[in-house]
């Protein structure tokens, strides 16, 4: 129907006859002469629409609106002196129309395309208008980009992409399942993977060696910016390999998709302690696009005459008392704004937020007199205060220190604007505990699947379950996880143990994953991973702050698709097939 894309028509094609088409961007009349700019997924193209060239072409551009479809055949001509259009890719030339087809018309455009102040429910609702947009367009030419480079990285390193199963068997991994019921099994129900964990380490059991997959995955959790209710990650696993194997893969993946994007990485990235990561940047995963790292100051605070920092001093392994310097912070803030700072920490637990000032006679402040001179300068040296700086304090139980302070790291930050948005800050996160207690319970940090450092602990001799290191890591862009693996158990009675340790029963461990364990019995070889998170690294990619930009037809906070109205009623006669009656209950 075309014989060229839009901005295919250049000088080269000058007086040939070119036939495009596409969507109305524009259209003007100038005195009886009308001006279309064509848009196709390529760029624009104008057409000009004389009557004195062909009356038939210009009474059907007079009828021609807004995001009208056209075909176009023409001449291709020189535009006039300083009629060029420098930032058009065609705009050194346009098309004189001899004959015009409206191929289809549009209803008026319930917003205008590319307009930022558009609420998002009605651009969600018509995401199909939206992505007209020359920014999605280039979000999704990215996105392929990204996809086709992955898949090239992973084949040349000899892996092997396999599907696994979109319905397998609810298995605890984390977050809450999406169910499918089934109707020849009357009152039992598929799981939709929340990861392809299972099947890609039977994988490894049936000697494929290498595996990947662009995967779909699917959890029921609450959203949020870089939340969907499905996803994609791309899924890596390999047999016969130890941390440092894995992790040059994934660093090779990451190095190649950057690249093939336009983007300048390293071909390695620096590492970080989980316990490092949580001491001094107060998160898992750290933003290290600057600097400003927290201090620990308890054996200081330990000598105040304060009866609260005293008392919290006596308790250092599950206490802390973090110091966090604010550079030229004395002359960026005013008091009003330093009581905003305590407002804010207390959103996440802090019962306070102190601070001192360095002025040029020393440090200033109400905590002051509750410090000798000397323990005064040992805060100035411990952190490395200069005048005009101010240094802030959180002081309470480890964890709910480090998690305050950390995200009161980043708000000062961006108050202070002295985070580069040009910029890629790769890191691994590593050695992180192989458990966490959570009201009461203890579950696996990453999933219990994942092998315990057998080198620095005994499974069978544990004091405590969260001193226990697991052999995992996370890869983390600009403060975002982008990913994480580990290396997994490919032993039965390592992996009975951490189930044991979990609480989970023999029997329930083989009523959820008595498969797995059935083929850790027959020669699994050792075997390990990544998944990075695919959706969000082009996210990062394209510079924007949603993971729904970067998702064709993403679902809203509310797990909602505007555009279908799903989740959506069924009719009685469904629910019949599937064994199942719908009980309503007020929300």
């Amino acid at each position: 129907m075309r014989t060229h894309y839009c901005t295919e028509v250049t000088e080269k094609n000058i007086d040939e006859i070119v036939t495009v088409a596409g969507w109305v961007n524009s259209r003007r009349d100038h005195g009886g002469i009308i001006f279309i700019d064509l848009r196709d997924r390529g760029g624009l193209v104008q057409l000009v629409c004389d009557p004195a060239d062909n009356k038939d072409a210009w009474e059907v551009a007079d009828s021609v609106r807004d995001e009208f479809v056209l075909i176009a055949t023409g001449k291709v001509r020189a535009r006039g002196e300083g009629l060029e259009n420098p930032n058009l890719i065609t705009g050194k030339i346009e098309i004189v129309v001899e004959k015009l087809v409206i191929e289809n018309k549009s209803k008026p455009m319930p917003f205008e395309l590319g307009d930022e102040k558009v609420n998002e429910e009605i651009r969600l609702r018509n995401r199909f208008l939206e992505l007209r947009t020359k920014r999605s367009l280039d979000i999704f030419k990215l996105r392929s980009t990204a996809n086709i480079a992955v898949r090239n990285c992973l084949n040349d390193l000899g892996f092997l992409d396999v599907e696994t199963p979109i319905l397998t068997k609810s298995t605890p991994e984390g977050a809450r399942d999406y169910l499918v019921p089934s109707r020849v099994h009357p009152g039992e129900f598929y799981a939709l993977p929340q990861s392809p964990q299972l099947f890609k380490q039977l994988l490894m059991v049936s000697g494929f060696d290498k595996y990947f997959q662009i995967a779909k995955c699917f959890r029921d959790e609450d959203l949020r910016a870089d939340r969907q209710p499905e996803f994609t990650q791309i899924d890596v696993e390999m047999s016969f390999c130890n941390q440092e194997d894995v992790i040059k893969v994934a660093e090779k993946l990451i190095h190649d998709t950057f690249t093939a994007c336009g983007k300048n990485v390293p071909t390695t990235f620096p590492r970080i302690t989980y316990k490092d990561a949580m001491e001094k940047y107060g998160s898992d995963k750290p933003d290290m696009r600057f600097d400003m790292a927290m201090v620990d100051v308890i054996d200081i605070f330990a000598n105040s005459t304060n009866e609260i920092f005293a008392s919290i001093a006596q308790d250092k392994k599950n206490n802390r008392i973090k110091a966090l310097r604010c550079p030229n912070g004395d002359n960026l803030f005013s008091k009003r704004q330093m009581k905003g700072f305590e407002d804010y920490v207390r959103k996440f637990g802090a019962k306070g937020l102190g601070y001192f000032q360095m002025k040029e006679d020393g440090l200033k402040g109400p905590l002051t007199k509750f410090f000798s001179e000397e323990d005064l300068e040992a805060i100035v040296k411990t952190t490395e205060l200069e005048v005009g700086d101010v240094v802030f304090f959180g002081a309470g139980d480890k964890k709910t220190v480090c998690d305050y302070m950390g995200r009161f790291r980043l708000y000062l930050a961006e108050q202070m604007d002295i985070i580069p948005s040009d910029t890629y800050e790769f890191i691994w996160v590593v050695d992180f505990p192989m458990f966490e207690t959570e009201d009461g319970k203890t579950k696996a940090l990453h999933h219990p699947f994942t092998m315990p450092n057998l080198e620095k602990c005994d499974l069978n001799n544990v004091e405590d379950l969260e001193d226990i290191e697991s052999i995992a890591y996370d890869i983390v862009l600009n403060g975002t996880e982008l990913g994480g693996g580990s290396i997994r158990i490919h032993k039965e009675e390592i992996q009975e143990k951490v189930f044991e340790l979990m609480g989970i029963s023999q029997e329930e461990a083989n009523e959820k994953f008595g498969f797995l364990l059935e083929a850790l019995r027959y020669g699994a070889p050792s075997h390990g991973g990544f998944a990075l998170g695919f959706d969000r690294m082009i996210m990062l990619l394209a510079g924007t702050d949603s993971i729904r930009d970067v998702i064709a037809f993403p679902k809203t906070q509310r797990a909602q698709c505007l555009l279908t109205q799903a989740p959506s009623e069924v009719d009685n006669d469904q629910l019949k097939e599937l064994a199942l009656r719908v009980r309503k209950t007020e929300i």
